[in-house]
């Protein structure tokens, strides 16, 4: 497995983040860091997202940044051109996967169906994305898929909680899960940092 895969995989949690300010993102990041969690997945679901990961990299090293919602390739070059060492799709596009691999990056397409998965996986995707994960039968359904796609390996977002992230890590073939519990945005506004390393 890619050694970023693996560094994931031994965190296991992966916070999913969306900035609404660049003043947010280093604090944030080492709150995280300092709480056991040094690395983040910041969406592009924000107009600042490409700035923040662009600063985080430079003032927190440490932390292992991915980007997330990318949905284009021009989103993918403007994230790893600001420093993304993954990138995270909400879906499968068959193009913005061999263009992101084409540049030697991390790409976790999101996959609902077995065959999304098999051709992802055919694409040399290591680590999919299942997504919406509650919403699609969560860790049952993956047991499922996992029997016939045994070298499958997944990465777990939405619905994904405190209280029922240990059924998702418990299943050997879902390598991290993603989340947003541990850094919530009301806690982001109110600058609750010391209650984010807590949690």
């Amino acid at each position: 497995m890619n050694t970023i895969l693996k560094y994931i995989s031994n965190i296991g949690i992966i916070p999913v983040i969306a900035f609404n300010s660049v003043e947010e993102a280093v604090p944030l990041c080492k709150a995280l860091a300092a709480g056991g969690l040094p690395a983040a997945e910041v969406t592009f679901r924000t107009a600042c997202a490409e700035e923040c990961i662009r600063t985080i990299q430079k003032e927190v090293p440490e932390m292992l940044l991915g980007a997330g919602t990318v949905t284009t390739v021009e989103q993918a070059d403007r994230a790893i051109a600001a420093g993304a060492t993954y990138i995270v799709a909400p879906g499968y596009d068959p193009e913005v996967v061999r263009h992101v691999i084409g540049k030697g990056v991390v790409m976790i397409p999101g996959t609902v169906t077995p065959g999304e998965m098999q051709q992802a996986m055919n694409q040399g995707c290591e680590v999919l994305k299942f997504f919406p994960a509650e919403a699609n039968g969560g860790v049952a359904m993956l047991k499922n898929i996992g029997a016939a796609l045994k070298t499958a390996k997944w990465m777990c977002t939405g619905g994904v909680n405190a209280k029922n992230v240990n059924d998702y890590l418990g299943f050997d073939q879902i390598t991290a899960v993603g989340g947003t519990w541990m850094c919530k945005g009301d806690m982001i506004k109110a600058g609750e940092w010391d209650k984010i390393t807590a949690l």
